[in-house]
């Protein structure tokens, strides 16, 4: 590749399965599994300290939203509970009680989504909408708006998802040789700075690709006597808890130096598509004659990797990666085992 240049509410019966929806009723789900419902504005808002039993599951759906944004969930992570939710509502209908749920009525309705509903449901999407409504109803009940959970006996349903894809020593060794070597320039191409900025960039702090190309000039910081840091910041207030300060090798200085006289960036430190950017990862791993595809969430991997097995305690590892402890329950399971198939 290497050329980057180019380039009326008729509620139902409570818990009472109703036939397969006809086409509109209840709409299919998009491509990521949600139900385009999520779209659709919020519920109105009800303050935690005022639900009640007697609160329509419409109203409390507003206010667990507005609990999981002060919690800072994603906000994919909010649409898709949402909207798991929100077929719950068109199964019992939005206006019941969310003090009439049953935990047979619970089961009842994830049997009608499996068998009845008309509409395939993938053990990933189904497994997340059990968890979806677990935590629902804990929250309601952490919140006295119920004095039980009818959810806790709902029987969870695992996925085991595989495990993502590292580098390996050898692997990191030769994918760091090529972006040298493009770095320098490749037959008759002349030296090329931004594979090898990015890759030891992904490589040492492990940012995300949002976090990368959100990045600019001034938020790297060359002054430290302990060497080059990057700032990552987040416009969001409610994302502030991922801004972290992350240190480089002392050796990416030269390479920014090199970037900085060559593109002259001003607004973005990255001005390129997302995608542009994942092109000169690929060219990388290819110039390795690499099997592995060089990418951002491989190389995030890669660096958790090799800072658990160079001794990172978890949560610090946690921290540098910008993730919540909620998020970390899976990313934690998933590293340990990577970890120790390593050893």
């Amino acid at each position: 590749m290497l050329n980057y240049t180019a380039m009326s509410d008729n509620q139902l019966p409570l818990f009472t399965p109703p036939p397969p929806p006809a086409p509109g009723e209840v709409p299919p789900l998009s491509a990521d599994g949600a139900d385009r419902d999520a779209k659709r504005e919020d519920p109105p808002r009800v303050e935690p300290g005022a639900l009640t039993p007697s609160i329509s599951l419409n109203a409390a759906l507003g206010a667990w939203q507005e609990h999981m944004r002060a919690e800072a969930f994603s906000e994919h992570t909010v649409k898709a509970f949402s909207s798991d939710l929100r077929l719950l509502a068109k199964y019992a209908g939005p206006g019941t009680a969310i003090g009439d749920f049953t935990t047979q009525g619970l089961n009842d309705f994830l049997k009608w989504m499996q068998t009845a509903r008309g509409v395939a449901v993938s053990p990933k999407t189904y497994a997340r909408r059990i968890t979806s409504i677990k935590s629902f109803f804990r929250w309601l009940k952490a919140s006295n708006g119920l004095a039980y959970d009818p959810a806790a006996p709902v029987i969870q349903h695992s996925v085991q998802s595989p495990l993502p894809d590292y580098l390996y020593d050898d692997e990191v060794e030769r994918a760091r040789l090529a972006a040298e070597q493009i770095r320098l320039g490749v037959g008759d191409k002349k030296p090329e700075p931004r594979p090898y900025l990015l890759f030891h960039l992904l490589l040492q702090t492990g940012i995300k690709k949002g976090e990368c190309a959100a990045l600019i000039p001034n938020h790297i910081d060359l002054s430290d006597p302990g060497g080059p840091v990057v700032f990552i910041r987040y416009a969001n207030p409610r994302q502030r808890y991922k801004e972290r300060k992350l240190k480089l090798d002392s050796s990416w200085a030269a390479a920014f130096r090199e970037y900085l006289e060559q593109y002259q960036p001003e607004t973005r430190l990255f001005p390129w598509s997302e995608r542009r950017l994942e092109y000169m990862l690929e060219d990388i791993g290819e110039l390795a004659g690499l099997e592995k595809r060089v990418s951002f969430d491989c190389l995030r991997w890669t660096c958790a990797v090799r800072d658990r097995k160079a001794g990172m305690e978890p949560d610090k590892i946690r921290l540098k990666l910008g993730l919540s402890k909620i998020q970390w329950r899976e990313i934690g399971v998933k590293l340990e085992k990577l970890v120790s198939e390593a050893l």
